[in-house]
């Protein structure tokens, strides 16, 4: 068989950037002496400094600090090979974040999305406003999925295994609480059952939580996923639209975050098992390429599009939408030798190094409209610590491997 130029064109590709990341990351001076520093404006290329509010250096956030942490160790195991220097300069980053982000997970029984200079939970409100965080007690949110991940991931990879179980029991306290409706979404709020006695049933929880599937599946855990197959039904169940084949961020209503929906089949495939039912990865790959053509409607994926009529609702294109489409495609192609799953792995990957990578250096704009890139943080300032992109392009490197090494 003859290989597939794509294939070889993309995985250097990829390779290259998540290294040139990887270095960029790790030449910065880690803040507190341990905390990945990526507090720079993915437009101006400035570093923030003490006058930019939440921002500044002196806030931390759990959310960016445990997908960092995932994403070092996990790059560190691909380098390893590649690269040992590269990996063995990962570990090293690794070790202090780990004992960094275990210490405050031991201290609070919880990960929080912010943290003031001095380490307190805290929150920027809807008017950028830093209050004191509410104790969480039994409420869980996405810094605690974040760091339970990064830390099981890390752990793996630097021989911890004696804080294995913790790490495991407190990402199956997440699911519990997902579960029984004790899990909240939005942490520039208070932590509260207010909040969540009037928090809709949106499916981001469980689709950032089944990313826990392939991890533990890796790390030799995976006896303890059988939440991902519970989350991948109700999620079908619930939330699908039959005629359009978009997911409905909450049953009953109209808006679909199709980046959602996408990023949701990508770790759903990297959950499920080499023989899994076909029409379930026929479903899944139509809502890939639903989401995807519905959505992407230039310069990358729109933040919301209607599932009714397929009008974009929110026009904002944020960049980890592509790569999360570059992953999602590269693992149904794999699957399914299907050459629309290719065609949007190829749109998805154009439209990300020509329009959103800058190169140098080897960063992303976060969010773009027609006209450009723009100032808007999709969800944290701090840049992304080599996981929307990272770990995306990782694992579409990992398809590529395959498919070359069957193809030649």
């Amino acid at each position: 068989m003859t290989i597939d130029p794509f294939l070889v064109h993309a995985r250097q590709t990829y390779a290259d950037a998540n290294a040139g990341t990887l270095r960029w990351m790790l030449a910065r001076p880690p803040l507190g002496g341990a905390f990945l520093n990526t507090k720079q404006h993915s437009v101006t290329l400035r570093d923030y400094g003490p006058g930019d509010g939440h921002r500044a250096p002196a806030y931390t956030y759990g959310w960016i600090q445990g997908r960092g942490l995932e994403s070092l160790a996990t790059h560190a195991g691909f380098f390893a090979q590649e690269d040992p220097a590269l990996a063995a300069a990962l570990d090293t980053a690794a070790a202090p974040l780990f004992a960094r982000l275990d210490a405050l997970l031991a201290r609070d029984g919880h990960a929080y999305f912010t943290y003031d200079a001095a380490l307190n939970p805290v929150y920027p409100d809807a008017a950028d406003v830093i209050r004191p965080q509410a104790p969480a007690g039994d409420i869980y949110s996405y810094a605690d999925i974040f760091v339970a991940k990064g830390l099981l991931a890390a752990g793996h990879r630097l021989g911890r295994t004696l804080d294995q179980g913790r790490h495991l029991a407190a990402l199956e306290a997440i699911v519990a609480a997902i579960e029984g409706g004790r899990f909240q979404i939005n942490e520039r709020l208070p932590l509260s059952y207010d909040e969540l006695r009037a928090q809709l049933d949106d499916f981001g929880p469980r689709m950032i939580l089944l990313a826990g599937g392939g991890l533990l599946r890796r790390i030799g855990l995976g006896a303890h996923t059988a939440y991902c197959d519970r989350f991948i039904a109700h999620v079908l169940d619930r939330h699908l639209d039959p005629a359009s084949g978009l997911l409905r961020n909450v049953p009953g209503l109209d808006p679909c975050n199709v980046g959602h929906g996408i990023e949701f089949v990508g770790f759903a495939l990297d959950h499920l098992p080499a023989d899994a039912d076909p029409a379930l990865v026929a479903t899944l790959e139509r809502v890939l390429i639903a989401s995807f053509r519905r959505g992407f409607v230039g310069p990358g994926v729109a933040l919301a599009v209607s599932a009714a009529t397929g009008e974009v609702l929110n026009p904002l294109c944020p960049w980890w939408s592509l790569p999360e489409t570059i992953r999602t495609a590269a693992l149904c192609y794999a699957r399914t030798g299907n050459p629309e799953a290719l065609a949007v792995w190829k749109d998805a990957h154009e439209a990300f190094f020509t329009r959103y990578w800058r190169g140098t250096p080897p960063l992303a704009y976060q969010t773009m409209t027609r006209d450009g890139p723009i100032d808007y943080v999709p969800a944290t300032p701090d840049l992304d610590p080599g996981y929307h992109t990272g770990l995306s392009l990782l694992a579409a490197i990992e398809v590529a491997d395959t498919l070359i090494a069957r193809d030649a």
